[in-house]
């Protein structure tokens, strides 16, 4: 994130941009549209970051150096996506969605859980199994140093 912090001047003056979704005094949510219009004209006119925003009407003065390599950088990124410009949060919060699944659907993830919880125990045995093992070494090195005293 940049370290410039919007003025209540500022933050209105890029509110009225209508390629803005939302804006506080630290960031800027830009729509799909100024996304999928970045990429194009990224890719169609090879425009750099500075000229695009500038034909969107902002101002790059208020936005700042950094904001403006940031947005072209991340911008450019999802220019090389399969995806495009689409927001790729909502697909991937690592989550699975467990709402809405039929019975088969619920049982087969269950038993993959059981496994993968079954799976976790036999590890935790056997990581407590060499704990124990090398506890009893180290006693049977104490207990041999202390008889040849």
């Amino acid at each position: 994130m940049a370290e410039k912090i919007f003025t209540a001047e500022e933050i209105e003056i890029i509110r009225k941009n209508p390629y803005v979704k939302n804006v506080s005094e630290k960031a800027i949510t830009y729509t799909d549209e100024f996304k999928e219009y970045f990429i194009d004209e990224y890719k169609k006119k090879g425009l750099g970051p500075s000229q695009i925003l500038k034909s969107a009407g902002f101002d790059t003065k208020i936005l700042g150096k950094e904001r403006v390599r940031s947005v072209g950088k991340r911008y450019r990124k999802m220019a090389e996506r399969p995806e495009g410009a689409v927001d790729l949060r909502k697909v991937n919060s690592g989550r699975p969605v467990t709402k809405g699944l039929s019975p088969e659907e619920e049982i087969q993830r269950l038993k993959q859980k059981i496994k993968y919880l079954e799976q976790e125990n036999s590890f935790l045995k056997k990581i407590e199994f060499i704990e124990k093992k090398a506890e009893r070494k180290r006693n049977q090195k104490k207990n041999s140093r202390s008889s040849k005293k």
